[in-house]
């Protein structure tokens, strides 16, 4: 199980990006973010795959890439929503 986090640094939703990360890797510290720019090619690819339209998009996907569970747009979730998905896979 991994998360996945996209966005784009330059933007409105940058810095609330950013804080979730930080703050989710300051309380789960043994979960691994995958934070993607959805203008790099990584992040172009997943948005593609995974069909977001808005952002900051939110992933949980299984070991295998198949998409558990999304957030879009700017309310993001509750870190113990997206943890919750780590720890009961």
């Amino acid at each position: 199980m991994k998360v996945v986090v996209l966005y784009r640094p330059e933007s409105e939703h940058g810095r609330i990006a950013e804080t979730f990360i930080h703050d989710f890797k300051a309380i789960h510290s043994t979960t691994k973010l995958d934070v993607f720019n959805i203008d790099s090619r990584e992040g172009i690819a997943m948005t593609m795959l995974y069909d977001l339209m808005q952002f900051p998009a939110i992933l949980a996907l299984a070991t295998d890439g198949t998409l558990l569970h999304q957030w879009q747009g700017g309310s993001l979730p509750l870190m113990d929503e997206v943890a919750a998905y780590v720890y009961t896979s």
